[in-house]
C-alpha cells in the first residue's frame, strides 16, 4: 500500500482528534502569516514614507553630512542646476528636487514662534510626499497673491491663529550673519501626521528661501528614482562618479523606519515563536495518543521485520500530512484576510509621536508564505519524530504485551 495513503488512513482513525489538531495548525499558520503580513505592510509603508521624505538619494555639499554648519548654507550646493542637468540624463532618475533648509522666527505681528522651514517646489513636494503631506485648508500656492506663498503646519497655524490668506513675516539669519525678514501670505495649511513637525513646519518656494537667507545656494538636491529597489545600484554609481559632492541614500536617514522595524521584529518574532510552540505541542499530543493506542501494532510490525526507522518514518509522514493540510488551509485563510481587509476600511490608532493613524492592512509575500508553510510542516514532522522514536525502539515483547 502507498505509504502516504496509509498515513492518511492512520490520520482518519480518530477523526475528531485529527480535525482539532488540523484546526489548531490552520489557525497557527494563518496567525503567523497575518501577523507577519501586517509587519511587512508596516515596513513597506515606512520605507515608502522615508524614501518620499528624503528622496532615494540626497546630494549635498562635501561636508554637509559630517559637520555642523556655523552659518546658514555654509556647505550648500552652488552649481545645482548644472548638477541636476547631469543627473537628469540617468535613465533611472525620475525627479530632482532642490531643497533649502532654513529656520528662524515667524510672526503674525502679535506673536513670534520658532519655525523650521523648507524651500522647495511645493507642487512637486506634495506630489512625491503623497499621503504623507495632506493639505487640510487652502491650496499649495496662491498665484493671485502679491506676496510669496507659504504652507504652514496645522499646529503652527493654530498657534499663530493663521488661515489661508493671512499675512505673516519670516525672520532668519543670513549667510553673512545678519537678520533678514520677508513678508509672506499663507496659501494653505498642511499636516505631515507628525505633531512635533506640524508645530514648526513652514514650506515656501526655493526663491523665497534663498532671498530670505541671501544666498543662491541650495541645501540639498533630492533624487527620486523609478524604483526604490534600484537605489543601492544607482547610489553606488552616482557617488563613485562625483567626488565634489556628498551622497547619502535614504536608508541612512530613515532612523524611525529602522527603530520600528527592530521593535516589530522582536514583537512578532516572539508571537511567532509562541504560536509555533503551541502547534508543536498540539501535534505532539495528538500523535502521542496515537502512539500509545498503536503500541501493540508497533510491536506486531517489529515482529514482522519492520525496522525502528520505518516505524518512525510512518509517524513522520502522518505528522507531515497534518502539517501540510493545516498549512494549506492556513494559507487560504490568510489569503482571504488579505483580500477582504481593504474593503472594511479599518484604521490603526496613531502610533507614538503621530497625530493620524494608518490603514490596517496585510501584505502577502510568496517567500513569506512558502517559508511559513515549510516551518509548519517541519514542526509537525518534528513533533511526530519526538513522540514516536521511543516507542519504535521499545522491545518487541514489551510492545506486544502493552495494554
Amino acid at each position: 500500500m502507498n505509504t502516504f495513503k496509509l498515513a492518511w488512513k492512520n490520520v482518519l482513525r480518530n477523526r475528531r482528534r485529527s480535525l482539532v489538531t488540523i484546526l489548531i495548525t490552520t489557525v497557527g499558520c494563518a496567525s503567523i502569516l497575518i501577523a507577519s503580513g501586517f509587519a511587512l505592510y508596516t515596513y513597506n509603508m515606512l520605507r515608502d514614507s522615508s524614501a518620499r521624505e528624503f528622496g532615494h538619494i540626497t546630494i549635498a555639499g562635501k561636508e554637509y553630512f559630517t559637520r555642523d554648519e556655523e552659518t546658514p548654507m555654509q556647505y550648500g550646493i552652488d552649481d545645482y542646476r548644472e548638477l541636476a542637468a547631469t543627473l537628469g540624463r540617468d535613465e533611472h532618475v525620475r525627479r530632482l528636487l532642490p531643497r533649502v533648509s532654513l529656520s528662524g522666527l515667524i510672526s503674525n505681528g502679535d506673536k513670534s514662534v520658532i519655525f523650521l522651514g523648507l524651500g522647495a517646489d511645493l507642487a512637486a513636494e506634495a506630489d512625491v510626499r503623497g499621503q504623507f503631506l495632506n493639505v487640510e485648508e487652502g491650496s499649495l500656492t496662491n498665484p493671485a497673491a502679491t506676496l510669496p506663498s507659504v504652507l504652514l503646519g496645522t499646529d503652527l497655524a493654530k498657534s499663530l491663529n493663521a488661515h489661508p490668506g493671512s499675512g505673516l513675516t519670516l525672520l532668519a539669519t543670513t549667510t553673512s550673519g545678519g537678520i533678514n525678514a520677508v513678508d509672506v501670505q499663507v496659501a494653505g495649511i498642511a499636516s505631515t501626521g507628525w505633531r512635533e513637525v506640524d508645530k514648526r513646519l513652514v514650506y515656501t518656494d526655493v526663491d523665497t528661501a534663498q532671498h530670505l537667507l541671501m544666498s543662491p545656494r541650495i541645501s540639498t538636491l533630492s533624487v527620486y528614482l523609478d524604483s526604490t529597489e534600484r537605489a543601492p545600484e544607482v547610489f553606488g554609481r552616482l557617488s563613485a562618479g562625483d567626488a565634489s559632492h556628498a551622497y547619502k541614500p535614504w536608508w541612512e536617514q530613515a532612523f524611525y523606519y529602522y527603530s520600528v522595524r527592530g521593535l516589530y521584529d522582536r514583537v512578532f518574532g516572539l508571537l511567532g515563536l509562541i504560536i509555533a510552540i503551541l502547534v508543536f505541542f498540539s501535534v505532539a499530543n495528538t500523535l502521542a495518543m496515537a502512539v500509545v493506542e498503536r503500541t501493540r501494532e508497533i510491536g506486531t510490525l517489529r515482529a514482522l521485520g519492520a525496522l525502528p526507522g520505518e516505524i518512525v518514518a510512518q509517524f513522520l509522514r502522518e505528522g507531515a500530512l497534518i502539517g501540510t493540510i493545516g498549512a494549506v488551509l492556513g494559507t487560504l485563510l490568510a489569503g482571504v484576510v488579505v483580500l477582504t481587509l481593504p474593503h472594511f476600511g479599518l484604521q490603526m490608532p496613531p502610533p507614538p509621536g503621530r497625530s493620524v493613524g494608518y490603514p490596517l492592512l496585510v501584505d502577502a509575500s510568496l517567500p513569506l508564505y512558502l517559508s511559513t508553510d515549510a516551518l509548519i510542516i517541519a514542526l509537525c514532522a518534528t513533533a511526530a519524530w519526538f513522540v514516536s522514536r521511543k516507542a519504535a525502539k521499545k522491545p518487541i515483547v514489551e510492545a506486544l504485551n502493552h495494554v
